[in-house]
């Protein structure tokens, strides 16, 4: 599903927009895969992973060089995230700055999400 480039559900920065490039380069890739999956102290996840090709359902977001594709199951969780990636001394990696997130793990890599039922 391709969307109109007036009002993409996510936003890329700067760094992300260089970084997923680049890996879509080395791999010679379609696209950057996001999604979400249960786990994690919080609920859930974060998926990423580089895409051959655009799956049929997929929310195809591009950003100059950069093509991001949403999973079918994440788009209404991502609706409105920006996505960046951060370059540290210790570690380097993409963050989500999602307004539907409603608590998150301590170390950031799990989180609940607004209007999602409790884990039990």
């Amino acid at each position: 599903m391709f969307l109109p480039s007036d009002k993409p559900p996510v936003t890329l920065t700067p760094a992300a927009i260089a970084q997923i490039a680049r890996l879509m380069e080395r791999e010679s890739a379609a696209g950057f895969r996001i999604g979400v999956k249960k786990g994690g102290c919080a609920g859930m996840e974060y998926t990423m992973e580089i895409a051959q090709e655009a799956g049929p359902a997929d929310i195809v977001v591009e950003d100059g060089p950069a093509r991001v594709l949403i999973a079918p199951l994440a788009q209404m969780f991502l609706i409105g995230t920006e996505i960046d990636y951060q370059t540290g001394l210790l570690e380097s990696g993409f963050t989500f700055r999602n307004p539907n997130v409603t608590e998150s793990c301590g170390c950031g890599e799990s989180v609940k999400f607004k209007d999602m039922p409790e884990a039990g």
